[in-house]
């Protein structure tokens, strides 16, 4: 039987002195857009996370500094959080209740998906299924009215739902549950505690790195 691998989901928020090397060491490091928090929480990368709508997705996937950066320059797979036929039924809905985010669902996985392949980079899309099934976790949870969860929280779910991962630790580093006001922060934080209650996830902390590093 495998052994259970340690992910890394490593949000862009701050990150305690030291766990870079923790962060490391994981079998599997997931990061975000670009990396904000990249050196202090680590330099492996196996997987960028991109929102691909929007001004974020038009920025990264036009941006030289961005394809050339570091992590995604050693990343092997680029993941698009957001799923292209969800996005464009929302934006109806959005146009009037929030008419200021015109351009909130202008897809750009194309460009994501192309930079991917001209690259040698794996591309996948996580599916609206995810992204319907974490709204239902977060509305029962009595989330605040927002516009979509937050990039993060897509990430986190799609790997809780994966059979594939279902034997893994589940690690969390950078998740400061704090940002744009269209995402349920206050919710997603429950729902984290929630899923930290049930063992399936760990936020990384300095009393635990220790037993990390020894395999604990």
């Amino acid at each position: 039987m495998a052994r259970a691998r340690q992910i890394m989901i490593v949000g862009n928020g701050p990150v305690d002195d030291g766990v870079d090397v923790l962060i490391d060491s994981g079998d599997l490091v997931i990061r975000f857009n670009g990396s904000r928090n990249f050196g202090a929480a680590g330099r492996k990368t196996d997987v960028i996370a991109v929102c691909n709508t929007g001004r974020p997705g038009a920025a990264m996937v036009a941006d030289p500094a961005w394809r050339n950066s570091e992590a995604v320059s050693g990343t092997a797979e680029i993941w698009s959080v957001r799923d292209p036929g969800k996005f464009a039924e929302l934006k109806p809905q959005l146009a009037i209740t929030h008419p200021e985010l015109d351009d909130f669902c202008d897809d750009y996985t194309d460009g994501f998906a192309t930079f991917a392949a001209a690259n040698g980079k794996q591309h996948r899309i996580i599916t609206r299924a995810a992204h319907d099934a974490l709204d239902a976790e977060l509305m029962a949870l009595d989330a605040e009215p927002y516009v979509v969860p937050s990039s993060g929280m897509v990430v986190v779910h799609a790997i809780l739902s994966d059979p594939g991962y279902a034997d893994d630790t589940v690690i969390l580093a950078g998740f400061g549950h704090a940002g744009w006001g269209g995402h349920p922060f206050a919710a997603e934080r429950r729902l984290t505690d929630k899923h930290i209650a049930s063992g399936r996830v760990m936020r990384l902390q300095p009393l635990f790195t220790h037993a990390l590093s020894q395999g604990a």
